[in-house]
């Protein structure tokens, strides 16, 4: 089990909360804590990164949802894994620091770090792979730094120019009346310089198309649409900026035999109706145990009857162990064609149930006519 605080309680909202106002709640101790508004306290620092991961379980609809039945627990299969540090976090909620402190976090607009895009890969699996595990080495194409200039789209060599526009500054002044104004410079995009020599290999972009490998782990009992997480294979970041991450969504085929609900399997086995009647043993097809099981047919068993057979389902994820149960509905099939001795026989019973059941036979056809 976590040791880690709710997250309600460190936003200090209920659990019916909507998210406005739990972005709103965020905001008010994201300005409290704030690392520039309390230098050098390591309790508000902390304070700080504990309600930063908090909001971004609980603006997630899925994350939120798997935490509210599952708690901190259930957000491991799913790549969650918090905060490497503040750069992170300003990257990642830029927009509420910007709304509060008119910059991203911790420097100007000329400075800050830019945290790198995230990516998404669709995987497809098979149930028997979800049902064991696997890893799987997936191939990616994603924006990276250009070799050539490291970044900085500048032809090797050259260094770049100051903004004729802003002669360095980043910023331009307007003046209006009485009034002064200061805007980011349209020309340099803040940054002071402009590039007049252009890296050849990216163009002057800093970035150039590669192709990705990478090894990711599947854990058994993965369910369709769950999402993992891998920190830092998204794109890079700008002016020292965190990469992002890439998010690998897990879709798993459909399957002839079996359907999943949850944890649980469940399929369709045709019997013949001498099967039902007397009972038998059949083998059946399952995930695990070298393919099959054997199963017994209760004596008497009716069209549609289900029989549960314990752990036979899905490992499951969010518990880390344990497995789902395995139901099977029991399609009894009537045999379009028969032989001369077997309908022989069938007349031989039906006429025992005939003597066996006449008073049955007469209160079923009473009560039919009573209404």
């Amino acid at each position: 089990m976590s040791n880690k605080r709710d997250c309600y309680e460190i936003l200090g909202v209920s659990r019916d909360t909507d998210e406005d106002e739990i972005k709103k709640a965020y905001r008010r101790l994201a300005l409290k804590f704030h690392p520039d508004r309390n230098p050098g306290d390591q309790k508000a620092e902390e304070m700080f990164k504990e309600a930063a991961e908090a909001y971004e379980i609980l603006r997630d609809k899925d994350k939120r949802k798997i935490y509210d039945l599952y708690g901190y627990d259930g957000l491991k299969g799913t790549g969650f894994s918090g905060f490497s540090g503040f750069e992170d976090i300003f990257s990642t909620f830029g927009d509420i620091f910007e709304d509060f402190f008119g910059f991203g976090g911790r420097g100007s607009r000329r400075t800050r770090a830019k945290r790198g895009n995230d990516l998404r890969y669709n995987l497809e699996i098979t149930l028997e792979e979800a049902y064991t595990g696997k890893e799987e080495e997936i191939a990616f194409t994603r924006w990276d730094t250009c070799n050539e200039c490291g970044g900085t789209g500048i032809k090797p060599g050259r260094e770049p120019a100051v903004c004729p526009a802003c002669h360095g500054r980043g910023e331009v002044l307007h003046s209006q009346g009485f009034f002064q104004i200061r805007t980011v410079c349209s020309t340099c995009n803040g940054t002071g310089s402009i590039i007049t020599d252009p890296c050849k290999a990216c163009m002057g972009t800093g970035k150039i198309k590669a192709q990705r490998k990478v090894l990711i782990k599947i854990p058994a009992g993965i369910d369709n649409g769950m999402q993992l997480r891998v920190q830092g294979e998204g794109e890079p970041g700008e002016k020292g900026g965190p990469p992002g991450d890439l998010y690998v969504a897990v879709f798993i085929k459909e399957h002839e035999f079996f359907v999943r609900e949850e944890d649980d399997l469940k399929c369709q086995i045709p019997i013949s109706f001498v099967q039902g009647i007397l009972g038998s043993e059949v083998s059946i097809p399952v995930l695990g145990d070298n393919g099959k099981i054997d199963i017994t047919i209760p004596e008497g068993t009716q069209p549609g009857d289900i029989i549960r057979v314990k752990g036979k389902g899905m490992p499951n994820l969010r518990k880390g162990r344990g497995f789902g149960d395995l139901f099977i509905q029991i399609m009894v099939s009537i045999p379009k064609k028969i032989s001369q001795r077997q309908k022989e026989l069938l007349m031989e019973f039906m006429e025992i149930e005939k003597q066996k059941r006449p008073s049955k036979t007469r209160e079923f056809w009473e009560k039919i006519k009573g209404n």
